[in-house]
């Protein structure tokens, strides 16, 4: 299985520098070289934890810019500082159901950190402690750099064995690894990555325009029987689909959720408090996710604000991601003994969490001040951009939500 000549034809995109284009060929090579090592085949998963977390060459663990208008896409946090804001109004009534301690994974530049610790300062909200789980070094230091009036922030490694307080995280599960799987004539097989034949004749500078992804091929092998029972408990209705059928299995995000919830529940249940997570990300319940049109999945590649379908393109400087599973992704915390609070829209959540009220705080009067953050809000809530593609997951124990931010529950539909 590979990208069709017709689709490498249409991408186009933007030429790296001389230094990117070096260390994208040098990943490339490591990836070759993982490939060799491992009798030709490697699973897509460990192909996406090579591109994005290799270390010093990997997407999130080398030196380019990610986020923003010189990155390769923007987040929430980057659009409006109502968000982080937002989110911190909303933790004022959890922090006193838990402690006074927030943890954020995959914090990005650190502006969710800094809105939220900003409006917490602003508004008298005490946060004793606020961690930042990141395995990015060039992102911890543009944390540092940004946090660095906030004493209270602390960068840890790994995610502890213990914790008692609000979890918050933004556009983390869509990062994580994910297996690929076609429906066969022989059933299903997992899709990996493998070397191009050399007698396969190479492409026409005509007929590709990704040559830093050429020599990297998919290929598909017999699912092993780990993979075959997280298929069958991930995929409702997995027989019915159609021959050539393309998803992706999250057994990684799966494993997250467990250890996420194995660590909330130990933390309050040493300290005898509650524990919750706030998780936003794009992506569907099972019954959406797996639906019979969507043949190829969700994954989907960022490059200089272009999204397009090769994840061979440019390793390293591209970001790679797939839609959330958000029924395995419940279930999985359910499984660790966490209670299932919420599964909303981002644009419910947001609105029933006061981010109208935070944008009159700036005068309409004042164009100039109030256009800017109001076209932000837009985007974050309209269903036309994200405010109906993203949802937000909220799982803990010991912990009530205000009744108002239930009005647009969609738990029932996972």
């Amino acid at each position: 299985m590979r990208l069709s000549h017709s689709t490498r034809q249409q991408l186009t995109l933007p030429a790296p520098g001389a230094d990117a284009q070096a260390a994208s060929e040098a990943l490339q090579q490591h990836i070759i070289q993982q490939i060799d090592a491992n009798a030709g085949w490697i699973s897509f998963a460990r192909y996406m934890e090579l591109a994005l977390y290799a270390p010093d060459l990997g997407y999130y663990s080398g030196g380019a810019a990610k986020l923003g208008k010189d990155g390769d896409f923007t987040t929430a946090p980057e659009m409006s500082a109502l968000f982080g804001a937002t989110l911190a109004q909303l933790a004022a009534s959890l922090l006193a159901q838990t402690s006074a301690q927030v943890m954020e994974f995959g914090a990005g530049t650190g502006r969710l950190a800094f809105d939220f610790l900003s409006e917490c300062q602003a508004a008298g909200i005490a946060v004793e402690r606020y961690f930042i789980v990141e395995l990015s070094g060039e992102l911890r230091a543009r944390q540092e750099d940004l946090l660095k009036n906030f004493p209270q922030v602390q960068w840890l490694q790994q995610m502890p064995e213990a914790f008692c307080g609000v979890v918050l995280g933004n556009e983390v599960l869509d990062a994580m690894p994910v297996h690929l799987v076609v429906k066969t004539e022989r059933g299903w097989r997992e899709v990996g990555v493998s070397l191009r034949n050399q007698a396969e004749p190479e492409h026409t500078a005509a007929e590709s325009t990704i040559k830093q992804g050429s020599e990297l091929i998919f290929s598909d092998r017999e699912l092993d029987a780990q993979l075959q029972s997280q298929l069958l408990a991930q995929i409702p209705g997995a027989d019915q689909l159609p021959l050539g059928y393309m998803t992706e299995l999250h057994p990684v995000a799966v494993g997250f959720m467990r250890s996420l919830a194995a660590m909330l529940k130990k933390g309050g249940e040493l300290s005898g408090k509650g524990a919750l997570a706030i998780l936003i990300d794009y992506g569907f319940p099972a019954h959406e996710y797996y639906l019979d049109q969507r043949t190829q999945g969700t994954l989907m590649c960022h490059y200089r604000h272009h999204a397009h379908p090769d994840p061979f393109y440019l390793p390293g400087l591209q970001d790679i991601t797939a839609h959330v599973d958000f029924t395995s992704m419940a279930l999985a915390a359910q499984a660790g003994g966490l209670e299932l609070l919420a599964y909303v829209s981002q644009a419910g959540f947001l609105l029933e969490a006061g981010i109208g009220e935070l944008l009159m705080r700036t005068s309409a009067s004042d164009p100039m001040a109030y256009l800017p953050k109001a076209n932000a809000l837009q985007k974050l809530i309209s269903p036309a951009e994200m405010g109906e593609l993203f949802k937000v997951l909220v799982v803990g124990a010991g912990v009530e939500l205000d009744a108002r931010l239930l009005r647009h529950d969609r738990s029932h539909r996972l």
